[in-house]
């Protein structure tokens, strides 16, 4: 029924004498009994009247005829290639630009969902805390807000009071002693009061045996320490209390309120007595609040609390976990909180402060480059695997003023390892690394001078460039390769570029962190790639380069004879560089092609140091906008059926030819079919 109802409208299209045909579209013999039989959708044409062709009377003839027509097939392939070239001169750049907008928020969507994290409800919350602290305070840099120092003996709850304070889970809280070691900052506020609020690890008294204090801290001498030697071992265990003291002495000294925190439910321990004493006979001169946590019930929080009036404090009950009596200790801390020494003159470019990520494998030296760049023993450094845990944030400024935020991750190590070693504390580590990646800008792979690339490194190089984070490689221990000459760095950085090529655009810099040496070209690097990273290139310097490289190499022709056009091309984003492609159909440039165009891009454009991504958005036809639609003029050929064939056997896409008749739009043959 639909064959005849679109038979007699084609009929009645074509056959009346109403109907004005254009001069230069005068029907003309065809044949079209070769697309009938391959096309089904076709095979009711045979019915149409048409004007007859010549009969073909012999073999010459015919091969005459099929000549003919490959001539005319040719010809009307051109006129269909110059009828497209007429539609793309008229491009809506603003229409191009708001596509391309849009291309680049979903596909940021679609890669976020991909490479969301178990955390993401934590980060979530913590960015609904940051909207609440936005609103209800002035943005005033972390070196100008007071200082909030937690302290104590191991186990008592120190990082379920700093998540408490500082809203997600930004500290890794594991029911087993010895999980923080280093500073922890995060920002809080109370009421129209705000400040840091410090972390610092447990306090474990010298005196202790060294069996005690490794079961206290959980330390592993197993794992990842094959190359260490057992004298090795037992001298970073002997050390590793003291650099905890030291790290919570740090955030004491610079802190203006102290609250020393005790377990209620434990009670009152010699750990405890001696940890007073020490803060009163160094300290008195600073506020300092006994909190006595792991109190959920109020009636039983006070007789728990009862206890620690020994230490000559006033105990304050409270639980970091429910948050019973938080509000107090809030209101106790905010009273002991100084006037904020801020200069009135801040300047807006201070808002934006990129952040520089320190990843790798264990033991690499992410620590000691870290320290070495501050210029402090900011985090612990040690041969125990695993030292470093939670992501340590710490600001720093470089030589030419420019500010970074430096961020110290834990060593990532295999899935598969993770899982098979059963530590909920290091799977955590991993997973805070991970977001540390997250929230950088730039990230410093670190690698050591005398191991092989791993597949590990090659995991992690993936994930940075998924992640479109600019990145530099360090090659760390430099030292320690033997017999160096001029070649050295040449070999190494092939070896490098070969092993880790999704990394191919990231530069190389080579440091020893220990002695200090070439830890100032990371900054300098980095903030080349930052450069790089939030650079923008204009439209017509980008359309030219892309036209060149078209011009070099044409994109593939398919089997069909189809090839790839591109109409416009523009920036849509930075952070990473965003090129957005506007093509007839994204399908027609292979993978190749688009490797080809992003190396050619890097070549005459630059963003070294930083991903770029391409994306390829097939030209959508816009019914609805007559007015274009309109303005293009139908093609000048000599039969609209022949145009109709020669789209069916090329197998191209629906064509929508238009012919004009009393300011009525009348769609062609090749719409209906």
């Amino acid at each position: 029924m639909s064959a005849a109802i679109a038979t007699g409208t084609v009929s009645k299209l074509f056959s009346s004498s109403s109907f004005p045909f254009p001069s230069h579209l005068s029907p003309k013999t065809t044949s079209l009994s070769l697309f009938s039989s391959h096309n089904p959708s076709i095979s009711f044409l045979s019915s149409l009247s048409f004007p007859k062709s010549t009969p073909l009377k012999s073999s010459a003839n015919t091969t005459q005829h099929f000549e003919e027509e490959e001539e005319e097939d040719i010809v009307a392939e051109t006129e269909i290639d110059e009828y497209e070239s007429e539609c793309e001169s008229e491009i809506d750049i603003d229409d191009f630009e708001k596509e391309a907008k849009f291309a680049v928020k979903e596909f940021s969507t679609s890669l976020s969902r991909q490479l969301t994290s178990e955390e993401e409800t934590d980060e979530k919350r913590e960015s609904r805390k940051q909207k609440r602290k936005k609103a209800t305070s002035r943005d005033i840099p972390d070196h100008f807000l007071p200082k909030v120092a937690i302290v104590g003996r191991p186990n008592v709850g120190k990082s379920a009071l700093f998540n408490r304070f500082v809203g997600g889970n930004r500290a890794i809280v594991v029911d087993e002693p010895g999980v923080t070691r280093d500073r922890l900052y995060g920002r809080s506020f109370w009421g129209e009061h705000e400040f840091m609020v410090v972390d610092t690890g447990g306090v474990v008294t010298v005196s202790k045996s060294q069996a005690n204090v490794m079961e206290d801290l959980a330390i592993s001498t197993t794992i990842g320490m094959d190359g260490i030697s057992l004298a090795s071992r037992e001298a970073a265990v002997a050390r590793m209390p003291s650099m905890i003291e030291k790290q919570a002495s740090a955030a004491v000294e610079e802190s203006s309120v102290i609250i020393f925190l005790v377990d209620g439910q434990a009670g009152l321990t010699a750990a405890d007595v001696e940890i007073a004493d020490w803060l009163r006979r160094n300290y008195s001169n600073k506020c300092i609040i006994l909190a006595v946590n792991k109190c959920e019930s109020p009636r039983k929080g006070i007789m728990q609390a009862s206890e620690f009036w020994s230490l000559g404090l006033s105990p304050l009950p409270i639980s970091a976990l429910s948050g019973t009596g938080t509000g107090e200790l809030l209101d106790l801390v905010c009273s002991g909180l100084g006037k904020i020494e801020c200069p009135e003159n801040l300047n807006e470019e201070e808002t934006y402060i990129p952040a520089i990520a320190i990843v790798g494998r264990p033991n690499v030296g992410k620590s000691s480059i870290l320290n070495a760049l501050v210029g402090e023993d900011r985090t612990i450094v040690s041969p125990i695997s695993g030292t470093t845990r939670d992501a340590i944030d710490t600001e720093f400024v470089g030589p030419d003023g420019q500010k970074f935020v430096l961020i110290d991750t834990a060593g990532i190590r295999r899935r598969a390892t993770v899982a098979s070693s059963g530590s909920v504390t290091e799977a955590l580590s991993v997973n805070r690394a991970f977001r540390g990646i997250r929230r950088s800008d730039v990230v410093a792979l670190v690698i050591e001078a005398m191991a092989c690339i791993t597949e590990q490194d090659y995991k992690i190089a993936e994930r940075i460039e998924k992640e479109g984070k600019g990145c530099l490689i360090v090659v760390n221990k430099w030292d320690t390769i033997p017999n160096k000459n001029q070649q050295t760095a040449t070999y190494y950085e092939q070896d490098v570029r070969e092993k880790l090529r999704s990394l191919q655009w990231a530069p190389i810099v080579y440091s020893t962190a220990i002695a200090g040496q070439g830890v100032e070209k990371i900054i300098v690097a980095a903030s080349t790639v930052e450069k790089e990273r939030s650079r923008r290139l204009g439209t017509s310097i980008l359309n030219q380069v892309v036209q060149e490289a078209l011009a070099f190499k044409p994109p593939p022709r398919t089997r069909g004879g189809k090839r790839g056009r591109v109409y416009y091309c523009t920036q849509a984003a930075i952070r990473p560089p965003t090129f957005v492609f506007f093509v007839n159909d994204s399908n027609l440039f292979p993978e190749t092609y688009r490797r080809y165009m992003e190396k050619q891009l890097r070549s005459d454009a630059g963003f070294a140091g930083t991903p770029i991504r391409l994306l390829w958005r097939s030209r959508r036809k816009m019914e609805k906008d007559e007015g274009r639609i309109s303005s293009c003029q139908p093609p000048k050929s000599s039969n609209v059926m022949e145009l109709l064939a020669v789209t069916c056997s090329r197998r191209m896409p629906r064509r929508d030819l238009m012919f004009q008749k009393d300011g009525d739009l009348i769609w062609g043959l090749a719409h209906l079919v």
